[in-house]
């Protein structure tokens, strides 16, 4: 079952807990009557509220949540939980007030005991870093399934529960959803869960009260300066995963020089990876094989373990991620005998990467990869992977987010352009920004390439991408860099349905190719 909107999972069978018991446990100051008052689930939104919720108001950037409090009663809201400012205002609704010094702080554990996530909780994994959170969710998650465990996936893309798959608004979900999600996954024996964990989830309180078995860091690179003011600011953010309270073991590639730093600097037990010759990491990674259609690679680590399988995408990053994966199984508990034998026995790792160099063309005619990276890092390591495999030309397209880090458009135009034969710059998302502004940047970085590429300026999406495939012959590849898995455009506040997979699909097909 899939949605095609982002959808909030909670538990299809809620068991109450009375608000006044989560009063005394939290120490809390009330006003109104508690008597009576059981809850059933908890929300900051009132489009997501169920009969029975306890409704949080918290001061948003415009005006204070609690001025939803009579429309949240409407809905179903037994009670509301506030800052004292807001106390005084949801007071007019007549629901019972429960005052926190910080509402959004407090999130966490207060989701935690009204859904009780910490009783019975499953394998927690958790993921954190620039680039490669989503690729390493879905390989973690695919060799769970091939190890016969029922999983959970909560993904920039998707959250997943078994066979169930609804489409994810954030990267990662606020707490009070995290911890619904968490609770309706319980109700469905899982044993395993994997989450991608931004550095804005840990900054804005979205994963409290949860307590990792196993995290991993991957790296950092240049985004998100719309959002910390400096790289080591960024680290920051990213270090908290890192701390006994919220976080067990940690697994930490070396392949940049930010993983050495953290491995310095974390205060749980650490163990290392690397896919860089030299590189005295624990563990080790060598390619094998690179084919179109998979990557072959051994994993070496102490006492002489190995193991050589194949990540079903192509790039040394995707064998770099894979191995990452496994190694965060292995500090799990499982023997690494045990996960070589389920992938030798289903010839490697079986899992699906929606737009992480999604190849979405035939045989016949150019190769055309959609992919989600839209950073300077990421292009490097994608059009690195593509070029592998490219004996004519390639053709790449990509546009710039809106209302998001700016400062890096110029290096990715640079980059690009520098990556490319031929760059077609177009929009993506612009959101409130001036698409013009936002594509003129990415072509003042493509002059600026040693060797720049022959440059086209695209504004519409569906004209770019038929514009690539009408310049691409057999043998070259086209690269389209930006939207991967998603399916919309975001114009001034409007999610207009746009898939870049199935465009390009479509594309294929009227220039003949099948």
């Amino acid at each position: 079952m899939s949605s095609g909107e982002a959808s909030i999972l909670r538990p299809e069978h809620p068991s109450a807990r009375a608000l006044s018991a989560l009063v005394a446990e939290f120490g809390l100051k009330t006003r109104g009557s508690l008597d009576g008052v059981e809850v059933t689930g908890i929300t900051l939104s009132t489009h997501n509220l169920q009969p029975g919720d306890l409704y949080v108001g918290v001061q948003g950037a415009v005006r204070h949540g609690s001025i939803f409090a009579e429309q949240a009663k409407q809905a179903g809201a037994v009670a509301v939980l506030t800052d004292a400012a807001g106390a005084d205002i949801a007071e007019a609704s007549g629901l019972p007030v429960v005052i926190v010094e910080s509402p959004r702080e407090a999130l966490g554990a207060l989701s935690a005991w009204v859904y009780r996530t910490g009783e019975s909780a499953p394998l927690l994994f958790g993921i954190t870093g620039t680039n490669g959170k989503t690729s390493v969710s879905y390989l973690l998650h695919g060799i769970l399934k091939q190890l016969g465990l029922l999983s959970g996936l909560s993904t920039t893309a998707e959250r997943q529960i078994g066979d169930l798959t609804v489409t994810s608004s954030l990267t990662t979900p606020e707490a009070t959803e995290i911890h619904g999600l968490l609770a309706r996954m319980r109700e469905s024996k899982v044993r395993a869960v994997t989450l991608e964990v931004s550095a804005q989830a840990l900054s804005r309180n979205r994963v409290d009260g949860l307590v990792f078995d196993v995290v991993a860091f991957l790296n950092l690179s240049h985004d998100h300066l719309d959002d910390y003011a400096d790289m080591d600011e960024y680290f920051a953010a990213k270090l908290s995963l890192f701390e006994p309270n919220r976080a067990r073991r940690a697994v930490v590639s070396l392949d940049t020089e930010w993983g050495k730093r953290l491995v310095e600097s974390a205060r749980i037990p650490v163990t290392t990876v690397s896919s860089l010759v030299g590189s005295d990491a624990a563990w080790r990674i060598t390619i094998l094989e690179q084919t179109e259609d998979h990557t072959r690679f051994e994993l070496n680590g102490p006492e002489g373990r190995s193991l050589a399988t194949t990540v079903p995408v192509i790039g040394r990053h995707m064998a770099a991620n894979a191995g990452l994966a496994i190694i965060m199984l292995v500090e799990a508990g499982f023997e690494l005998a045990a996960i070589a034998h389920v992938l030798e026995r289903d010839g490697g790792i079986r899992a699906y990467l929606p737009g992480r160099i999604e190849r979405v063309s035939g045989t016949a005619g150019p190769a055309v990869y959609v992919d989600y990276g839209h950073s300077p890092d990421a292009f490097v390591t994608t059009i690195d992977a593509v070029r592998q495999f490219t004996a004519g030309r390639l053709v790449m397209i990509f546009g710039a987010d809106g209302d998001r880090d700016s400062s890096k458009r110029v290096e990715m135009g640079r980059i690009g352009s520098e990556g490319s034969d031929v760059l077609v710059i177009t929009d993506y998302n612009p959101r409130f920004e001036d698409p013009t502004s936002i594509r003129a940047a990415l072509i003042e970085g493509a002059a600026r390439a040693e060797h720049p590429a022959q440059i086209h300026e695209i504004a519409s999406q569906s004209k770019a991408i038929r514009a690539a495939i009408a310049i691409a012959v057999p043998g070259d590849s086209v690269l389209w860099a930006g939207p991967g898995h998603e399916d919309h455009i975001d114009i001034r506040g409007k999610k207009i349905p746009y898939s870049a997979r199935d465009d390009a699909r479509a594309a294929l097909r009227e220039a003949g190719w099948a």
